[in-house]
């Protein structure tokens, strides 16, 4: 017997009869030989933490755009704090574990550089439009692995394509990241909005805070154990209309007076003005990008190209490469 038919017999025996059993997965695009060592989703976990695409996400704005303390988040520390998160939910609730931190790993490979921000103008510019959920699955189907993609497990790619938008996924574990995702946003987005003074804590809302619970472990840890409990034995996780309520207020007041506040109005705009500058001129020089998104422009059209090759720079690359084309240099002494 080898060590995965050993952790698969494991599963069978400890897992929810709602959880997702690594040896029933409905498999990958291409088959491949069974590893000895790593279950299916522990595999599909490691080709994700080990591409390209995961190490980019630490230069990637969470919300802060360009922060210059040490402490706040970047989109890879959102991604490993959902990741804890979906974890402890489906831990509790006897859940797939590596499937969940799977599709944790990589919700947001597929992120833009400036976040929402660069999101937003890609979504202007592209004829078709433009989501980070479909985007994130477009790299580990297509872009990675030098076009190859990482060939994942259909349970990980349904919960990278459904951890926000209309679509709802398919698996519990799926579920988790999807409630992870707002839980983390949620909390740590107001953390760093009252470390940056963007946020007093006396502005935060009273009947929010008297629900969830006055700090961010408090919070975090209320809305958890609220899910669980609520979600023992269902097809669907659910919180209490309590803790519901308190949530939904807190993310409407993180809206009003963070997300879409006055402060980022200036930032915004420029982010916005780099990315629409190059887009622009990637479209009219596309042979200045990198051979692999020229030969996806010839697939699959250009704009689709120029889409990819702008959403997978990190704010810094964004930002340089905008001053090399657009920005003129000191002239060299002679």
């Amino acid at each position: 017997m080898t060590v995965r038919q050993r952790l698969e017999m494991e599963e069978a025996q400890r897992l929810s009869s709602f959880a997702v059993q690594s040896a029933h997965t409905q498999g990958r695009m291409q088959a491949v030989e069974p590893c000895p060592l790593r279950t299916e989703f522990q595999r599909d976990r490691d080709r994700i933490i080990h591409c390209k695409s995961f190490r980019r996400l630490k230069f990637k704005t969470q919300v802060f755009l360009s922060p210059e303390g040490d402490h706040y988040r970047t989109r890879l520390t959102h991604t490993l704090e959902v990741a804890q998160v979906a974890r402890t939910i489906a831990r509790a609730l006897r859940l797939n574990e590596d499937l969940t931190e799977a599709i944790a790993l990589g919700h947001d490979l597929g992120h833009t550089p400036f976040g929402h921000i660069g999101e937003r103008t890609l979504d202007e510019l592209l004829p078709e439009g433009f989501r980070h959920n479909e985007q994130s699955l477009r790299v580990v189907d297509v872009l990675e692995n030098d076009g190859s993609g990482l060939n994942l497990t259909w349970e990980v790619r349904d919960g990278i394509l459904c951890h926000s938008g209309r679509q709802f996924p398919a698996t519990l574990e799926a579920q988790c990241v999807r409630r992870a995702d707002r839980i983390a946003y949620l909390n740590h987005d107001l953390d760093d909005a009252l470390r940056g003074g963007v946020l007093k804590p006396f502005e935060l809302p009273a009947d929010c805070m008297r629900v969830l619970g006055r700090t961010h472990g408090e919070r975090i840890n209320t809305m958890i154990a609220d899910i669980v409990e609520n979600s023992e034995n269902q097809t669907e996780l659910a919180m209490s209309p309590l803790v519901q309520s308190a949530m939904d207020g807190l993310r409407e007041f993180m809206f009003e007076r963070v997300y879409r506040d006055e402060w980022r109005a200036a930032e915004e705009k420029r982010c916005d003005h780099v990315v629409r500058e190059l887009f622009r001129h990637y479209s009219a020089h596309p042979t200045e990008m990198p051979e692999e998104f020229l030969l996806i422009g010839y697939r699959d059209g250009m704009d689709r190209a120029v889409a990819d090759f702008i959403s997978c720079m990190t704010d810094r690359y964004a930002v340089r490469t905008y001053q090399r084309l657009f920005i003129p240099s000191s002239f060299p002494a002679l």
